[in-house]
């Protein structure tokens, strides 16, 4: 069974910085596709980035592009979540996901349905 397991959350004021990290562990493959979701207060979980197996073709979602950027280490079963110029309606619980190799799923999926394996989730507090 593969666990996901997030850290890099805190509190950051309003333009500043955090990287979330996502190591999988407990599984036989190396390659996974995986993601980054969102969960504010009284708000559903929502897409953030997401990229393929292989650590390419990246995805985001239209309210983080040109601020948040998603990286993956293919030998260490990473995925990085880089946060610059953040903003106080980035604040939410963050998870990381990754998708099942078994299902021969390698591309980059941006529904939460899609996935398999989540993290507990890192809190992301931007205060202004």
């Amino acid at each position: 069974q593969v666990q996901l397991i997030e850290s890099g959350g805190g509190l950051v004021q309003a333009g500043g910085s955090l990287r979330l990290t996502c190591v999988a562990s407990g599984g036989t493959y190396s390659g996974y596709a995986m993601g980054w979701f969102r969960q504010a207060p009284g708000n559903e979980r929502e897409f953030v980035a997401a990229i393929n197996w292989n650590g390419d073709s990246p995805l985001y979602a239209d309210s983080v592009k040109g601020r948040l950027t998603i990286s993956k280490d293919h030998a260490k079963k990473t995925a990085y979540l880089q946060m610059n110029s953040l903003k106080t309606e980035d604040t939410a619980v963050y998870y990381c996901a990754a998708v099942n190799p078994r299902r021969g799923i390698t591309g980059t999926k941006i529904h939460a349905y899609e996935y398999d394996y989540w993290g507990q989730g890192t809190q992301v507090t931007v205060s202004s």
